[in-house]
């Protein structure tokens, strides 16, 4: 095999890729209203993702008894507590106290480079929810009283602390207490009892509410998963697109174990009780909203962390068990892990991500070093032969068989193998299809620059230079490899650096960075193996 068909397969994978993807995302049928066992719709309420309908106790407690659905009149404009610090601005509302805005400070909005990038977002009706279930106690729909209009952590403090109240039906109260800390992205939230026993079969619940609109930056030539996520140590990583919300068959259900998140590219936000019992779910909701989320007993007593930021994947998983499996790279994870662990290695001695993509894939060139060698000799001992071959066709064009003869005699006669370059080539493609993933999935590689217009390694090169120069070295690359003796595959290897050109044009920075470097490697290396073999003759080995 010879780079040729190399790229030949390349773009037969991405295209195959691509085109898999939209055909799961137009043929599958919409998402419609689901009929939960476990659910109340809540009656005359709005659409939002503050009168998302209550999950009921899960069907393992001891009563599942639904929860009264509360008014939603009272939602309409109610009043948010604005919370900052180190890392965030949010907003929590009096309606069930929920978590509606998330602004991320050292985060640049995909679209907005001046503006702070928004997680959990009004606009996506995105908010992190949690309430009671239990006659009587508090949801996601009941008012709370909030303690005041903005607080701030503040210089020398380290954590941030305060409480919700709301009141019980036949007297007592609960409280929703929020601890936010200095240098973090997770977020405390504990439920707690005064006055009141707890009912029998009290449960709590935590969900996560959104739309299934991807978020902003996404197109069809980089397609990323935007849905759920639920991970258990006995079913390990579940994703669960917004299609299949409400189908317990694509997910786990019970477990004592585990997590529940939503995920889009670069960021997350998820649920993480302690381990104990518990019950998953996925709801399909009014006003094109979906909701994910997982319901626990209560005894009185509860804290559940939310971590909701970045997919940096060296505190995802001091968090909890398989968080980091969040940057997915699918299959190839196995491959994807290692390299981009010796990335971020390389980066913490030069410190910047660019220069770290480009010693990267030295080094991968230098490991993959002995076997590109036997392709390139076998492609250079092949281009010394065409002129023979194109003989060959041209004396034996009425004879099939006889020119199919008198090519394997000369091979064998000058000793060249025309697929002594296919296996060192084909152990190589899964290592750049991972190091493909872990470059467009890394947050890292967000908002990071490497020089002069290359401010940002995640979004395409605004001026289209790498692109240009990506195109430039592959069409050397075709004229260092033997000639196709089939002259229509001539014409569409000299057109595909002008196809793949136009495709790297949405690339990110930091993929069409790697592939320049890797072609610019990979010709010297062609250029030298031919060198040497036309000068010392095909039969010098």
């Amino acid at each position: 095999m010879d780079t040729q068909r190399l790229i030949l397969l390349l773009v037969f994978f991405f295209s195959s890729m691509m085109l898999w993807e939209a055909w799961q995302r137009q043929g599958q049928p919409q998402a419609g209203a689901v009929a939960p066992v476990a659910i109340q719709a809540a009656a005359g309420s709005a659409p939002g993702a503050g009168n998302a309908a209550v999950p009921s106790a899960p069907t393992f407690a001891a009563s599942p008894n639904a929860v009264p659905v509360t008014s939603a009149a009272a939602s309409v404009a109610a009043p948010v507590l604005k919370v900052s610090t180190d890392l965030v601005n949010a907003e929590i509302s009096a309606q069930g106290g929920d978590l509606v805005r998330l602004e991320l400070l050292h985060h640049r909005a995909t679209e907005k480079k001046d503006a702070n990038f928004v997680l959990l977002d009004p606009a996506h009706l995105y908010a992190a929810q949690s309430g009671l279930i239990g006659a009587g106690l508090p949801n996601h729909k009941s008012l709370w009283k909030l303690p005041a209009n903005a607080l701030e952590l503040k210089e020398g403090e380290n954590e941030l602390r305060f409480s919700l109240e709301a009141a019980i039906e036949g007297g007592g109260k609960a409280t929703k207490t929020y601890i936010f800390k200095r240098g973090s992205y997770l977020v405390e939230v504990e439920y707690a009892l005064a006055g009141v026993a707890t009912p029998a079969g009290a449960h709590a619940y935590f969900q996560l509410t959104r739309d299934d609109k991807a978020p902003a930056g996404a197109n069809a030539m980089m397609s990323t998963f935007t849905g759920a996520a639920i991970y258990t140590e006995q079913e390990k990583f579940k994703k669960v697109d917004f299609v299949d919300f409400g189908n317990k068959s694509k997910h786990p259900v019970q477990a004592d174990n585990g997590w529940v998140a939503l995920v889009q590219h670069y960021f997350v936000s998820a649920w993480l009780p302690a381990n104990g019992d518990r019950e998953y779910f996925t709801r399909k909701l009014d006003g094109n909203l979906f909701a994910v989320g997982v319901v626990v007993p209560f005894n009185g007593k509860l804290t559940a962390p939310l971590y909701a930021g970045p997919q940096e994947q060296d505190k995802l998983e001091k968090l909890a068990p398989g968080l980091s499996l969040v940057v997915d790279y699918g299959w190839l994870t196995p491959v994807a892990a290692p390299l981009f662990w010796v990335l971020e290695w390389i980066y913490k001695f030069v410190g910047n991500w660019g220069w770290s993509i480009i010693l990267l894939t030295v080094l991968i060139k230098a490991a993959f070093f002995p076997l590109s060698a036997a392709s390139y000799k076998s492609m250079a001992k092949m281009r010394v032969l065409t002129p023979k071959l194109m003989k060959l066709k041209e004396t034996y064009a009425d004879d099939r068989a006889r020119m199919n003869q008198e090519m394997m005699e000369m091979y064998k006669r000058e000793k060249v193998n025309p697929l002594g370059g296919c296996l060192p080539i084909l152990v190589q493609i899964p290592v750049f299809i991972a190091l493909y993933w872990v470059l467009l999935g890394t947050v890292e590689m967000r908002g990071a620059p490497w020089l002069g217009w290359i401010t940002d390694l995640s979004t395409k090169d605004p001026f289209y230079v790498l692109p240009i120069i990506m195109g430039v070295t592959m069409f050397v690359q075709t004229k260092l490899n033997p000639t196709p003796p089939d002259p229509i595959q001539a014409k569409i290897m000299l057109w595909m650096p002008v196809i793949f050109s136009v495709m790297f044009l949405w690339f990110p920075a930091g993929l069409v960075l790697y592939w320049v470097v890797n072609n610019v490697l990979s010709i010297a290396q062609q250029w030298q193996c031919n060198r040497m073999i036309e000068g010392a003759g095909l039969k010098a080995h």
